[in-house]
């Protein structure tokens, strides 16, 4: 489980947080412009945008959970269980595995329109990428300067849909978790006003009390409520620092905490990571679930015109700053 968001001020931002009870040993990867991007049924782009994102790498491949391209275009991966659908192969349509499709949009695409005339195109094939690394149940969120996009594989068909909220989680489909935030336009981050009755004297008691109802639980349509109100809501200065502080705190309200989410066995779904990446800079930030600490890594300090992945490990101890 997962929640991805865009976030604008001066620059624009994209991250996710990534919910899970274990991980698959992902690290900050930075694709190259001279990187050898292989596709099982489309051929090879052999020169293409520069990447840099969240990635397991399996034979050399990047299989990229978000990224962000150095045109600031941003795309996240989130599990959509049992309603994704994949197709066969279509020999009418350009064949794109659900695992490439991160970097088959943002190799090529600048913006989300785009990214959208590109998805015209394209048929998602159910093709794992190895026998150990099945075929898994995803839906994306893509994210550009100044719009959004979810885009849905099901059984009707492949669905684009726009995305005013700049915010997805996982089930039930986009349409449905748009709908449902109709039950919380009562909602406000002023005080609220006394509509009970007017034979009560009923009182505000405390700050906060227009959010009351906001939903507090881990669950995919709770978090889906939750992100979009307190980014809709949210409020930040122009600067980096700010921007970043900010974009966490908002991934920071969904954040998946160790023993309130028991898969039975021993096993907790925990936030593993939260990213944000200023779109514009290419600089990827991320803290992981033992280090709060953020982190930094600027794609531009790196040769772009190189032919090899770049990958960093993941800091994931905690680093305390002791002050006296």
């Amino acid at each position: 489980m997962c929640t991805a968001a865009t976030f604008k001020t001066k620059d624009h931002y994209f991250g996710r947080t990534l919910d899970y009870d274990f991980s698959y040993g992902t690290e900050v990867t930075i694709t190259p412009h001279n990187y050898y991007l292989p596709f099982r049924r489309a051929g090879m782009i052999r020169n293409h945008y520069a990447i840099v994102g969240m990635a397991h790498i399996s034979e050399n491949y990047p299989l990229y959970c978000d990224a962000v391209n150095e045109a600031g275009l941003g795309m996240a991966a989130l599990n959509f269980v049992g309603n994704a659908f994949y197709n066969e192969v279509n020999v009418s349509k350009t064949n794109i595995a659900s695992f490439e499709l991160i970097p088959w949009i943002l190799a090529q695409c600048a913006t989300v329109s785009e990214a959208k005339a590109l998805l015209s195109q394209i048929n998602i094939v159910n093709i794992p990428f190895s026998k150990d690394l099945p075929t898994a149940d995803l839906h994306w969120l893509i994210g550009g300067h100044d719009e959004a996009i979810t885009v849905e594989a099901t059984k009707s068909g492949l669905h684009i849909y726009d995305n005013p909220t700049g915010i997805l989680t996982n089930n039930p489909p986009f349409n449905e978790q748009m709908f449902n935030l109709n039950n919380f336009m009562c909602l406000s981050a002023k005080n609220p006003e006394n509509h009970f009755c007017n034979m009560l004297p009923l009182k505000i008691y405390s700050r906060g009390m227009g959010a009351i109802g906001l939903p507090g639980d881990l669950s995919s349509q709770s978090r889906f409520v939750r992100a979009t109100f307190v980014k809709m809501n949210s409020v930040s200065g122009n600067s980096e620092n700010e921007s970043v502080s900010q974009f966490f705190h908002i991934l920071g309200s969904v954040d998946q905490q160790k023993g309130c989410c028991d898969l039975g066995d021993g096993k907790y779904e925990v936030t593993l990571y939260t990213c944000c990446c200023n779109a514009d800079k290419g600089i990827y930030y991320y803290t992981s679930y033992n280090n709060h600490q953020i982190t930094a890594i600027d794609m531009h300090k790196e040769n772009l015109n190189s032919s090899r992945l770049i990958h960093y490990e993941l800091l994931t101890d905690e680093q305390i700053r002791m002050q006296n």
